[in-house]
């Protein structure tokens, strides 16, 4: 701790930019902003534990220091973050989007990830990306997915395992797979699920290959996949959460599903959310239409060469005291 608090304060420079609240690096810095040289940049993303009383006190100061950054970037234009800056007046602001690396979803991996899980091209291909975490939506997707009359359909679920308190949050999916696993109406519908844990590479192409994209996720800033899924021309369906409905604004690439919120976190309603399942896989005119928009929104705008020189301008801008609103 006193090594960088030290280097922080004793170094030449130029930007110090503070990437997320609620992470060591950041919050060993908000007590010594004044003392640190240069310009400082502060990228909140979300400030996920605004609403749990463990934080109170944390956030209540939040104001102040980011009174103290030249600037603060948002990913999105109306989200908990960013509004609480508004709700306290604070004015040096700018909104930077996420976005999707061109250098990965425009190159060809010459991979077949249908026929390696054994999901012909007639299959309605349904896909889930998420770390579990418990909070990424598993259990919704996997609800909503046994609950929609779909035919002939795969949900492929993609995400690192994980320990402690994360796996025993899994548990009830868990539970659920198993029952999904055995139930005949399922099978009558030939409906499976695939849960895998597997390379870059690979998730890139399950985007690439896949009709739709599932993702009733609980809690989330500005969801990276959605920006994958426009990359990839694949349309998606996602809960409410973080800036999810203003990605959807600005594709037109997506549909949100219902959601009810309560204490900062987002659930799915199941019946109601798989009935729009039902919808989107009957009409495969408006997937591909959605698939469109959101690539050619992507590339217009929320690309990382065009985030970065974003990020490079405001920089520059800083350092020559030129930024203006």
């Amino acid at each position: 701790v006193e090594q960088y608090v030290k280097l922080l304060i004793d170094s030449e420079f130029d930007i110090v930019t503070n990437f997320a609240a609620q992470q060591w690096a950041t919050d060993l810095a908000l007590p010594i902003l004044k003392m640190i040289k240069g310009k400082k940049v502060f990228v909140p993303t979300g400030f996920s534990g605004l609403f749990m009383p463990s934080y109170k006190i944390y956030y209540q100061a939040i104001p102040e220091r980011m009174k103290e950054y030249d600037m603060n970037i948002f990913l999105s234009n109306n989200y908990r973050d960013i509004n609480l800056a508004r709700e306290n007046n604070i004015e040096n602001i700018i909104i930077i989007p996420n976005g999707a690396d061109e250098r990965e979803f425009l190159y060809e991996f010459k991979i077949d990830f249908r026929k390696k899980y054994g999901i012909s091209n007639d299959d309605f291909f349904v896909l889930h990306v998420g770390s579990k975490t418990g909070f990424k939506g598993h259990y919704e997707a996997l609800k909503i997915f046994s609950k929609a009359k779909v035919d002939n359909a795969v949900l492929v679920m993609i995400g690192n395992n994980s320990n402690g308190i994360y796996k025993n949050l899994m548990k009830f999916f868990d539970l659920n797979l198993k029952h999904f696993n055995k139930s005949s109406k399922q099978k009558s519908r030939n409906k499976r699920v695939i849960v895998i844990s597997t390379s870059r590479e690979e998730t890139i192409e399950a985007f690439k290959e896949s009709d739709i994209f599932l993702f009733p996720s609980n809690i989330e800033c500005s969801p990276l996949v959605l920006f994958e899924c426009m990359a990839a021309k694949t349309p998606f369906m996602t809960n409410d959460v973080g800036n999810a409905k203003e990605i959807v604004e600005w594709s037109n690439s997506g549909v949100v599903l219902p959601t009810m919120k309560a204490g900062g976190m987002s659930k799915a309603k199941i019946w109601k959310s798989a009935r729009l399942l039902e919808e989107v896989y009957k009409d495969k005119n408006n997937r591909i239409k959605m698939a469109e928009s959101g690539f050619k929104a992507w590339t217009e705008r929320f690309t990382w060469d065009i985030i970065a020189c974003e990020y490079e301008k405001l920089y520059l801008n800083l350092l020559n005291n030129s930024y203006k609103k």
